[in-house]
């Protein structure tokens, strides 16, 4: 009973954040990229520039073609498709289409269109990140990169990133220069934003701790702060006393009661802190 219920808490932890992830990037989307042509960003940047073509607007324009590509998914891909991904890829597109319906948008929210272009990089960045870091998609170009993943040897972040290029430069041809290099400078800041933000979720704190007695301290990692301890004996090089250090890694929030409790308990201790967002191994990421 208790694997179910730990099995359904994971579910629901899972859909609610992709849930979150998914209205962030429409807020991005709608409120800020759509209104002002920035073309930049798989299906939506294409429906920024064919809303201007076709009697379909922007939202309505990325339904129709999310719906054919999860059609397509599950034609290419079958059962591998994953529910995630439909699941994600609707609630975008419901989400749009809400949106489009009780805040119908005439024009950018402000006059000031650099301000806009680093909310429609943000927002967006900032939900794509969050569903990487759950293994999860939102769909669209997507699609096509699970597919082509499959059955070709292509590289797949080429492929995507020409798609991408390809929205960029019909909005020069459509919107103009000045919307084109708006559209070129959200491009190459989207990847930047999303490997931030997940460098940013997957910081953890690498302590090496140099001490006397080790025991209080182990005790502390493994007991209360549930995570584990690598030790090995040292010898200062300027005093020759025998020594001990304490290898662990730690997430961001628990470093701060780690280097209060070493303080407290030795205050002769050496402590070395470090940066890390990519830790292989149980407990982290997987290998």
């Amino acid at each position: 009973m208790i694997n179910v219920e730990n099995k359904a808490a994971k579910i629901v932890l899972e859909y609610g954040l992709i849930t979150v992830s998914i209205l962030i990037m429409v807020v991005g989307i709608y409120f800020f990229k759509f209104p002002n042509n920035f073309a930049f960003g798989g299906v939506t940047g294409f429906a920024t520039v064919f809303s201007k073509i076709i009697p379909w607007s922007a939202s309505d324009f990325t339904t129709v073609v999310n719906l054919v590509l999860l059609v397509i998914g599950f034609l290419f891909l079958g059962r591998s498709f994953g529910i995630r991904t439909v699941y994600a890829s609707v609630l975008m597109s419901l989400a749009l289409s809400f949106l489009e319906r009780v805040y119908p948008m005439a024009g950018p929210l402000t006059d000031q269109p650099v301000l806009e272009l680093i909310f429609a990089i943000l927002l967006p960045g900032v939900g794509a990140a969050i569903l990487f870091q759950i293994q999860a998609s939102s769909g669209g170009t997507d699609i096509i990169a699970m597919i082509l993943k499959k059955y070709t040897s292509w590289n797949i972040g080429t492929v995507l990133l020409l798609v991408d290029m390809a929205a960029v430069f019909l909005a020069f041809f459509f919107f103009g220069a000045e919307t084109g290099l708006f559209s070129v400078l959200g491009l190459l800041a989207k990847s930047l934003v999303i490997d931030d933000v997940i460098e940013n979720l997957n910081l953890c704190k690498c302590f090496s701790i140099i001490c006397d007695n080790p025991e209080p301290i182990c005790n502390y990692i493994i007991h209360d702060l549930k995570r584990s301890a690598t030790i090995y004996d040292a010898q200062g090089a300027f005093s020759h006393h025998k020594k001990t250090v304490i290898l662990a890694t730690v997430k961001r929030s628990q470093a701060r009661r780690l280097r209060r409790f070493v303080r407290a308990q030795e205050p002769t201790a050496f402590i070395l802190i470090s940066n890390s967002s990519e830790i292989i191994g149980k407990g982290f990421l997987a290998g």
